[in-house]
């Protein structure tokens, strides 16, 4: 049988915990589960270990992030000889059969080498309707693989090929884990997943969501009536740090071609171009970007070496 290691990191996850591991022990397909604490403070350590004595639980001296805590368990998985890991965020659960039929898919897939990651169906909390987040990873592909078409006329696919879905529930089989690796640690929580698959994709690998494996990720998208709430400096803030983060997503893909001279001199002409247009705001915020990033273009140098070497990079395996 194939050995599946369940891999979950945690923080303060008391609200989730009890519906969480509970749908592990229900599944058809026995897992083994891991649980990195990131420093939890609700009680959510004391809770796992005598609630759910079967998983193994790590606690993580430091909160050390979404992605070296996953590391920490997928090296833990690896040693022990998983065929399979399988990460799940803390807010999410499976049905009985969820493990279950993407080790289907993955048994009649035509060729298993070309698997990078399976994904099963996002639901949200309320189990009626998809995951937001995922909704719309699946709609920017809708026109490629025709899933919404198939879903709407009951035609489905075993599997189909995405570009993108998001880390709160991935089924990895061992062949990636000893070519992609781990996350990145340069990432500590926001961009790990955009930066694995653009890894994955990098050595030829797919993305695959298979429509008979039904999960659920009780992620909570803010309002629009919150959104509405928020103050434009506030709004303005958070769209600087998102377009912060996508500079380094992209710096760091391998499938970029990354030259520190080119995106130092792109600095230097676009604050030369809003300084000539007395923007202030802007000004500051790109002469600002410059510096942070003159002390992290090297570094991104290193880590986007190590991540293309294809030898388990980021993990001591």
């Amino acid at each position: 049988m194939n050995k599946v290691y369940l891999i979950i990191v945690t923080y303060n996850a008391m609200k989730w915990t009890e519906r969480c591991f509970t749908s592990l022990r229900h599944s058809n397909h026995p897992v083994k589960c891991i649980v990195i604490d990131n420093g939890s403070t609700d009680g959510t350590q004391e809770y796992i270990r005598t609630t759910f004595p079967e998983v193994d639980f790590i606690q993580s001296a430091e909160n050390s992030g979404f992605g070296k805590a996953n590391n920490v368990g997928i090296e833990k998985a690896y040693k022990e000889g998983a065929d399979f890991v399988y990460l799940m965020n803390q807010d999410a659960w499976i049905f009985p059969d969820s493990v279950e039929q993407l080790l289907e898919v993955y048994k009649s897939y035509p060729n298993k080498e070309q698997i990078g990651i399976l994904s099963p169906m996002h639901m949200d909390g309320s189990e009626k309707r998809f995951d937001l987040h995922f909704e719309n990873y699946i709609a920017q592909d809708a026109k490629n693989n025709r899933l919404v078409s198939d879903m709407f006329f009951g035609n489905l696919k075993p599997f189909y090929e995405i570009k993108f879905v998001n880390a709160a529930h991935w089924f990895i089989p061992r062949n990636i884990i000893e070519k992609v690796g781990g996350f990145n640690p340069y990432f500590f929580h926001g961009a790990e997943d955009y930066d694995y698959i653009n890894r994955v994709t990098y050595f030829g690998f797919k993305i695959l969501v298979c429509p008979k494996s039904k999960v659920v990720h009780d992620a909570k998208v803010q309002s629009f009536e919150k959104e509405q709430q928020k103050t434009p400096a506030e709004i303005l803030a958070r769209q600087r740090l998102s377009m912060q983060m996508q500079r380094e997503t992209r710096y760091m893909n391998p499938n970029f071609d990354y030259n520190i001279k080119r995106e130092k001199k792109a600095f230097l002409t676009s604050i030369l171009k809003v300084g000539a247009q007395r923007n202030r705001s802007e000004y500051k915020f790109y002469m600002e970007q410059y510096k942070y990033f003159s002390t992290k273009f090297k570094e991104i140098d290193a880590y986007r070496k190590t991540s293309m070497t294809g030898k388990h990079p980021f993990l001591n395996l």
